[in-house]
């Protein structure tokens, strides 16, 4: 069932544990993600990054999640990742999306702030729940052309952020980074610390592909209830793909077979991740 991010990560507040969030290009990605989500009963992010939206995915995505969702009985959050424009975000809340994330991490705080109210006003009306960063995560971008450096999310900024923006979730910077880890990440778990007391709303980890799991657990129990996984299940999907090419002999494999491996390869990761927030069972 489709619910906005605000209902499921309330929950997910009060009872200290994450919503994993993941990124999908593919309606077999879809069911992958959903099928193994509902045997684990866990509640789940489908996330659309704004970097691979074309034309056709507007309408074709989001009516397969829609005509899908009703058949599903855990909790289903249609999210908009990294949007910066307001053309765009109305875009997504036209074709249903119940969650957008606006990223203005570039710009100056009171920018963010301005910028960040208009995309609240817009959702209203539609019902959606909004997303926003403060500080900025970096790392690569999805597809490993550009690498941006980190900046600390201040604690000093969250409660007047969150407040002047009215948003219902905040991405924070305490170490995290977007696409593949150079180096093992360092967490500043005393960081998000502060930042989980200075704020009235739940805290978003991006970039949650490559961190230990010892660290992702310290931020769960310290203030995350969602983290982006992207990363991670590409390279699962990537490399169960190149064991069926050898392992294939047919020069005319039927599609069903592999492409049910492939979804098994990326269940895999939906499970693990959902039992690492802690959210099994809780759809």
């Amino acid at each position: 069932m489709l619910c906005t991010a605000k209902e499921v990560l309330k929950d997910a507040r009060e009872k200290r544990y994450a919503v994993p969030g993941f990124n999908c290009v593919a309606d077999v990605m879809i069911r992958g993600i959903l099928d193994r989500a509902e045997q684990c009963r866990a509640p789940v992010f489908l996330m659309i990054y704004t970097g691979e939206i074309d034309e056709k995915t507007w309408w074709y995505y989001p009516t397969v999640i829609r005509s899908v969702a009703s058949r599903y009985t855990i909790p289903i959050v249609m999210h908009l990742d990294h949007a910066t424009e307001l053309n765009v975000i109305r875009a997504s809340l036209d074709h249903g999306f119940t969650s957008v994330m606006y990223d203005g991490s570039s710009l100056s705080f009171d920018e963010n702030v301005a910028m960040t109210r208009k995309v609240v006003e817009l959702a209203a009306p539609y019902g959606a729940s909004v997303e926003a960063e403060l500080g900025l995560v970096g790392g690569f971008d999805a597809m490993e052309s550009e690498h941006v450096a980190n900046i600390l999310t201040q604690p000093g900024e969250v409660e007047a952020f969150v407040e002047r923006t009215g948003i219902d979730s905040l991405a924070v910077s305490v170490g995290n980074a977007h696409g593949t880890y150079q180096q093992l990440p360092q967490l500043d778990i005393a960081l998000l610390k502060e930042l989980n007391a200075a704020s009235k709303v739940p805290l978003v980890l991006h970039g949650g592909s490559g961190t230990p799991d010892d660290q992702m657990r310290a931020a769960i129990e310290n203030g995350i209830c969602k983290f982006n996984v992207y990363t991670d299940i590409r390279v699962a999907m990537w490399s169960r793909f190149k064991e069926i090419a050898d392992e294939i002999r047919r020069s005319d494999p039927l599609p069903s077979g592999y492409i049910a491996q492939l979804q098994e390869a990326l269940g895999n990761i939906v499970e693990a991740k959902a039992a690492l927030a802690g959210a099994l069972g809780r759809g």
